[in-house]
């Protein structure tokens, strides 16, 4: 997995037994060059040659990939024999469901077919596509695997997962489930971090704690139509981007450590207004992703959540770092196993389909 935090390649190697429950065998994380993470950035908007310089890209990503499975089968001393499938998802350079024609697309490069050639091993990829085809939105696709793995008839959950964008699975104990991108999680925060400190990412939240919320801009923020959306509904960097949070920057003169504790504030609120707005009775909620790190972003959660318990999937048994990796094994399975793995009361589309494009070795 390769997400919009853009920071590298998380790598599960997991094992299913007969009940179709996750096994994390091992893991591995392969960081992105600082160059090639400032590359797929400038893939996010059109460029000159764009054709050509995606298409190679797509390569390069596709020799990442093989470098970190390989160094994962390295720590494990297995062969690539022993691997039935990769499922990757590739790197998202464009996610525009119902652009212009109604149908639209979205686009995650990594060339699939040149990652069997260098890891011995069949790959399954492009799991978004036939969503979209169906009128779907394509995201989010994990919450067919979260139910799978942490529905409870007893109680309401939301699982939460903060990456660049935060996406919320709803759980309800009926067995109804929901799922949507609720808006930025880490990525506008790591934009201007980038711009202001030359990090990736604020650990922990540390600089962005040493300011203060801007109420008036926090506002302005969160009257962005995309919020009042009502689900299916999906977003990435098409929409928040430094272009985006500029708008509402212009002819202001905010101390940048108080513009960033302002975009941790929005990601919480936008996160907690959705809850309320579409998700009626939370009993818990549960962390995984980048974001369930910030220590700041939680303690905002924490005050809007009130009495609901706030945790991490850690205490459901699964890594928060890993949660979106072992995701995309599941979804693997799946297309192997001639599984639908959409949910189409989540992505929208006209009903459930199999996911995912095999590249057989």
């Amino acid at each position: 997995m390769s997400g919009t935090s853009l920071d590298g390649v998380d790598v599960a190697l997991v094992e299913f037994n007969n009940t179709h429950q996750p096994k994390v065998i091992h893991t591995h994380f392969l960081a992105y060059p600082s160059l090639l993470r400032a590359e797929i950035l400038a893939l996010q908007h059109p460029t000159q040659n764009e054709l050509e310089t995606t298409a190679l890209m797509g390569n390069t990503l596709a020799q990442l990939y093989a470098t970190a499975v390989n160094q994962l089968l390295s720590a494990t001393k297995l062969q690539p024999s022993s691997v039935v499938a990769i499922g990757c998802h590739g790197q998202t350079i464009r996610h525009r469901p119902g652009f212009k024609d109604g149908i639209g697309f979205t686009l995650q490069i990594g060339n699939a077919a040149l990652l069997a050639e260098l890891t011995g091993i069949t790959v399954v990829a492009d799991f978004r596509s036939r969503d979209i085809a169906a009128g779907g939105q394509g995201a989010p696709l994990v919450p067919a695997f979260h139910h799978a793995l942490f529905f409870n008839p007893k109680v309401n959950r939301a699982i939460i997962n903060i990456g660049g964008i935060a996406n919320i699975t709803y759980l309800a104990s009926t067995g109804a489930v929901l799922g949507f991108d609720s808006g930025p999680g880490n990525m506008l925060l790591d934009a201007w971090v980038k711009q202001h400190l030359n990090l990736n990412f604020d650990a922990d939240g540390a600089w962005a704690s040493s300011g203060m919320v801007i109420d008036p801009l926090l506002s302005a923020m969160l009257a962005e139509p995309y919020f009042s959306l009502t689900p299916p509904k999906s977003t990435g960097r098409d929409l928040f981007n430094a272009t985006w949070l500029n708008a509402f920057l212009l002819n202001k003169h905010y101390q940048p450590k108080d513009v960033a504790h302002t975009l941790v504030a929005l990601s919480a609120h936008s996160i907690y207004n959705t809850l309320v707005q579409h998700c009626h009775v939370v009993d818990e909620v549960y962390l995984c992703g980048g974001g369930a790190r910030n220590g700041l972003l939680k303690q905002h959660l924490k005050f809007l959540l009130g009495n609901i318990k706030l945790a991490t999937t850690d205490d459901l048994g699964l890594g928060i770092d890993w949660a979106e990796a072992v995701a995309f094994a599941w979804l693997a399975k799946q297309c192997l196993n001639q599984h639908p793995a959409n949910l189409p009361e989540v992505t929208g589309a006209k009903g459930t389909r199999i996911l995912g494009a095999i590249y057989q070795h």
